[in-house]
């Protein structure tokens, strides 16, 4: 069968996973304000709302969970797909949806997938990616995360014009059965398409296919030549890991217990919850809630110009983080977003009113800006520049570094749990803001605000770079005993082993799984 090796293309192609992602958190913001929506299923926001748009985040927590097993076992390329078959599923589910129950199911089904596809698509993007270019490519991640919320929205917005737009009381449910009908052809594509990519040459390896390993290393990095110099070279250090995991023993999920191990789960678990804490998800499933308590009245528009800036300053994060680094972008995403929060609090809590409730369409929101453009424009202006923060840091960073920092054999096990993180903290704000809303509403921000503060200090205390660094690399990162904020050695290991093989200083042979130094 004919194989695509160029990593930028598979890499590309992979992130197709992560759209599954941002057309789960983009699936209910457009259809909120539809009557097709409220009207058909009798819902306008509280506990219910809450249950229903966190449902697809609970499903994804367990597939998450799920992903390892699958990925380890039957590899990470397989996972993807099996991830686009169980969300093609679920998306049936919702477009069929004759009450809440089956909704709920079916976003707890298309959830699952969403979750596999999460964990695992970060992992194969830095198993086949060399050192220079894997931050690059793995934030293509976050990239199909916000093109998929994008779209998504998009279609939403087209689709509540049907019958006369979203405020008609007799509008037809095709508004909201369209978007999530259209879901399952992306899936399909992924499924398919994913048919034509290679296996992760580091899961070959565990697997003991060596010899399917180092072609797929050299299809990758030395247009199909064994004896480059750059291929020899990794396939030298995968190797030199592969035996000491053995040694040690780190193939299951006790080895995440080992101390060594421990502080890195504890690390990437954290970054995984700051990234759903720090309020960028709120943004994203509520921002007709946010719109409509800062006073904005062409709801879908003006959060549609979010979306794309969510999407665009994704691609400065895709173009520069291999060269500004992991640490920088988190501490300064997290305190940026800090001060917008508490912006966005002063403003609420000095310029609001408690609602009225002369306007039963906003009963859902406890807290209104009434007749005050600047102040409304100062708000949306703040959301936008929140969300263009996250953008540029966040949203790429932390899929990279959980991808990153794992020996091979525990990965995807320690991939999963940190995705979990997100999931389990997507599916809590989604159950909750709403209720927030109407309990708390404006000092909602100062609560997120601080979770930025937390997350800053975590960073500063225990964020080592990465960037530079080949995966087989990360035990000397965090094992050299400098702290986090002393940085690392310049330099890779394996481009002095490169060199050396090139100047013939070291010689490699491979016979079989091993080499010889000659």
């Amino acid at each position: 069968m004919y194989q695509i090796y160029s990593v930028y293309a598979i890499c590309t192609f992979a992130a197709m996973g992560g759209g599954l992602f941002g057309f789960d958190i983009s699936s209910m913001s457009g259809v909120l304000a539809t009557s097709a929506y409220t009207n058909y299923f009798n819902v306008n926001g509280g506990y219910l709302q809450g249950a229903i748009t966190g449902a697809m985040a609970g499903g994804s927590f367990f597939g998450t969970l799920a992903s390892s097993f699958i990925a380890d076992q039957m590899s990470r390329k397989t996972a993807i797909q099996i991830s686009a078959v169980i969300w093609i599923i679920g998306s049936i589910f919702q477009t069929a949806a004759n009450g809440i129950a089956l909704l709920v199911f079916g976003r707890v089904v298309a959830g699952m997938g969403a979750g596999i596809a999460s964990a695992m698509v970060p992992v194969y993007q830095a198993e086949i990616a060399p050192k220079e270019i894997r931050g690059r490519v793995v934030s293509l991640q976050q990239f199909a995360i916000t093109v998929g919320i994008l779209v998504q929205y998009f279609i939403q917005y087209g689709s509540s014009f049907i019958d006369g737009g979203p405020k008609n009381p007799n509008q037809s449910t095709l508004a909201f059965r369209i978007p999530w009908g259209i879901q399952i052809f992306p899936a399909t594509l992924l499924a398919v398409g994913m048919c034509f990519v290679p296996y992760s040459p580091r899961w070959l390896a565990g697997q003991d296919r060596w010899e399917e390993a180092i072609r797929v290393l050299a299809n990758l990095h030395g247009n199909g030549d064994i004896g480059h110099p750059k291929v020899l070279a990794q396939y030298r250090e995968i190797e030199e890991a592969m035996t000491f995991e053995r040694e040690v023993g780190d193939s299951a999920f006790k080895a995440l217990t080992q101390p060594r191990m421990m502080s890195r789960v504890i690390l990437t678990v954290s970054i995984q919850m700051w990234s759903q804490l720090c309020g960028m998800n709120v943004m994203m499933y509520y921002i007709v809630y946010i719109m409509q308590a800062a006073g904005v009245h062409n709801l879908l528009l003006t959060a549609s110009i979010q979306y794309i800036l969510n999407v665009a300053l994704t691609l400065p994060a895709i173009l520069f983080i291999d060269t500004w680094g992991r640490r920088p972008s988190l501490l300064y995403g997290a305190f940026s977003m800090m001060v917008l929060l508490f912006v966005v609090a002063i403003l609420e809590a000095i310029y609001g009113v408690p609602n009225p409730r002369t306007d039963p369409s906003l009963n859902h929101i406890s807290w209104l800006i009434i007749d005050n453009p600047p102040v409304s424009r100062a708000i949306v202006a703040c959301s936008y520049l929140f969300v263009c923060t996250f953008a540029v840091t966040w949203g790429p960073t932390s899929w990279t570094y959980a991808s990153e920092i794992f020996p091979t054999g525990i990965r995807a096990k320690a991939v999963s749990l940190a995705t979990a993180s997100n999931w389990a903290w997507n599916c809590a704000l989604a159950f909750a803001v709403p209720t927030l809303f109407q309990k708390i509403h404006w000092r909602m921000y100062i609560v997120f605000g601080l979770f930025n503060l937390c997350a800053f200090v975590q960073v500063w205390l225990t964020v080592r770079e990465t960037k530079g660094k080949t995966l087989e690399e990360m035990e000397e990162v965090f094992e050299s005993g400098r702290p986090a904020w002393r940085g690392v050695s310049r330099g890779s290991r394996l481009d002095r082993l490169q060199r050396d093989i090139a100047e013939g200083t070291v010689k490699v042979r491979l016979s079989g799984r091993r080499y010889q130094e000659l």
